[in-house]
């Protein structure tokens, strides 16, 4: 798959709110199913706050959005220890294009993308503990477990993992 970065736009956004996992990974369903201009709305604030640093991660064949990345604080769960400096790193993937060995590609680019963006030595991913597929991903490029807790937000597992620039 071809893929790149480009800034997410409000073009993204209802296909966005559409995406809807299967248990128990729908705990990161971006939105409701719904696209209405209230929805829309919401997710825009959330989305194109720039303090979140979405992109979205095109096929360049398709053209079609595949996944969105963050960068910062939209990678943070409640609970964690993010006292060390570092670059959060948030990732969805297209529900569609989940489970089919696509991960690889997405992490590539975007942390293709980090250390060529951000000036820090360390980036970071937090991921729920039942998510094996994603943190098999993430460790096939580097990233080492360093913490693991309990979110305050919703009771489970997480591991925080990070790696060098």
């Amino acid at each position: 798959m071809n893929l790149i970065l480009r800034p997410l736009t409000a073009v993204d956004l209802p296909h966005l709110l559409t995406w809807q996992y299967e248990p128990p990974y729908d705990i990161y369903s971006l939105g409701n199913g719904r696209v209405d201009t209230t929805a829309l709305a919401e997710a825009g604030e959330y989305f194109l706050d720039p303090v979140y640093c979405f992109y979205s991660i095109i096929n360049v064949t398709t053209g079609e959005l595949a996944a969105v990345v963050s960068y910062g604080l939209d990678g943070q769960v409640s609970g964690g220890d993010y006292s060390e400096e570092a670059v959060d790193i948030g990732m969805a993937v297209r529900p569609d294009l989940t489970g089919r060995g696509l991960g690889n590609e997405f992490v590539g680019v975007a942390l293709s993308f980090a250390r060529q963006t951000f000036q820090t030595v360390r980036l970071r991913v937090t991921i729920a503990d039942f998510n094996l597929r994603a943190r098999r991903v993430w460790e096939k490029h580097g990233f080492q477990p360093v913490q693991s807790f309990t979110s305050s937000a919703n009771n489970l597992a997480f591991t925080i993992l990070t790696r060098a620039v």
